[in-house]
C-alpha cells in the first residue's frame, strides 16, 4: 500500500512535466490539447495539495523551483515507467511477458537457437529481447533480467552462471598463409580487438610467455563486426570459440597460433535481488539452469 495524500492526479502531473520541459503553460496546453487556463489550474491544484510554491515566472518563461525540478525528475521517470508498462500490456495482453537485455553476439549464437525449446515448454511466456552492451540500473528500465559477461561485479543483482568462454586467435587464410612460428609474431600483423576488452591481446601474449605492454589494435564495439573484419583480412582477431564455429568449419578463418585460451570473464543471467521475481522470470531461470 501507499499513501494517497501526496499522490496527485494524472492531469496535474502531465501539466507539470510539460511545463518543465517546454517552459510555458501555452506550449504545454498545445501539447496536451488543453486550454492555457486548464493547465494553470492543474498547476494550482498541485501547489495547493503540497502547500508549496512550485513555479516562478522568469521573464516569459515558467521555471520550476529547484525542489520542484527534483520532484519533476521523479515524475518523469514514473510516467516513462507507466508508458513502458502500457507497451508491454499491448504487446502481450494475456500476461507473462519477460523483458530480457542481451549481449548481441551471445544472444544470436547461444541463446536464440535455444529459445524455441523454452517457447515450446512455456507457451504462456512472451520473451522480449533488447540489446544492452554494459550493466545498467534495473530500477530505471523495464527489464526483468539481463545477460552479463564478466565477473560477478554488477551491483544489486543475483547471478545464474551460464558458461565460460574460450578465446581463439584467428585470421583470414588470405592474410595468414600458415600458422605463426611463435606467439610474438602477431606483432607483425594488424590486430583487431573489442573496445570493452582492450587487454585481451596482452593477456594472450602473457599466456604464451611474452609479457609486455598492450599492443595497439583496431577497435570494434561488437564481435559480429570484428568477425567480419577478420574474415575480410583486416587483421588478426581474438574471438570466442563458440561464435566462430561456422567460420572455422568453412575455412573463412584459421587459427593463428596455439589453441583456445580461457577468458577472464564468464556469462551470467542476472536479475535484481531486491525485487520478488515474476513468474515468467522464475520459469525462464529454471529452464536456463537446465539448459546449462
Amino acid at each position: 500500500m501507499f499513501s494517497r495524500r501526496y499522490l496527485p492526479s494524472m492531469p496535474s502531473l502531465l501539466a507539470l512535466e510539460a511545463v518543465d520541459r517546454l517552459g510555458s503553460a501555452s506550449a504545454a496546453a498545445t501539447e496536451l490539447n488543453l486550454t492555457q487556463g486548464a493547465v494553470s489550474r492543474q498547476l494550482q491544484v498541485l501547489e495547493q495539495q503540497f502547500g508549496l510554491t512550485l513555479l516562478a515566472r522568469d521573464k516569459h518563461r515558467l521555471r520550476l523551483t529547484p525542489a520542484a525540478q527534483d520532484y519533476c525528475h521523479e515524475v518523469r521517470r514514473a510516467l516513462q515507467s507507466l508508458d513502458r508498462a502500457g507497451l508491454t500490456l499491448r504487446a502481450n495482453p494475456n500476461g507473462g511477458a519477460l523483458n530480457l537485455a542481451i549481449l548481441p553476439a551471445f544472444g544470436m549464437h547461444w541463446l536464440a537457437p535455444r529459445l524455441a525449446r523454452f517457447a515450446a515448454q512455456h507457451a504462456e511466456v512472451t520473451v522480449n529481447l533488447s540489446t544492452r552492451l554494459r550493466p545498467f540500473d534495473f530500477a530505471t528500465t523495464n527489464f526483468d533480467a539481463a545477460i552479463h559477461y564478466g565477473r560477478q561485479d554488477w551491483p544489486g543483482v543475483d547471478y545464474l552462471p551460464l558458461m565460460e568462454e574460450d578465446l581463439l586467435a584467428v585470421a583470414s587464410p588470405g592474410l595468414l598463409k600458415a600458422p605463426l612460428g611463435e606467439a610474438n609474431d602477431i606483432l607483425s600483423y594488424p590486430l583487431l580487438q573489442l573496445e570493452s576488452r582492450t587487454g585481451d591481446w596482452a593477456r594472450w601474449l602473457t599466456h604464451h610467455g611474452h609479457s609486455g605492454p598492450r599492443p595497439p589494435a583496431m577497435l570494434f564495439d561488437q564481435f559480429s563486426t570484428m568477425t567480419m573484419g577478420a574474415v575480410h583480412g583486416l587483421g588478426l582477431a581474438l574471438l570466442p570459440s563458440f561464435l566462430i564455429e561456422r567460420e572455422l568449419a568453412e575455412n573463412r578463418l584459421v587459427p593463428v597460433f596455439g589453441g583456445p585460451v580461457k577468458s577472464l570473464g564468464s556469462y551470467f543471467l542476472v536479475w535484481p535481488k531486491d525485487l520478488a521475481p515474476r513468474a515468467p522470470l522464475t520459469s525462464f531461470r529454471r529452464w536456463l539452469g537446465a539448459e546449462t
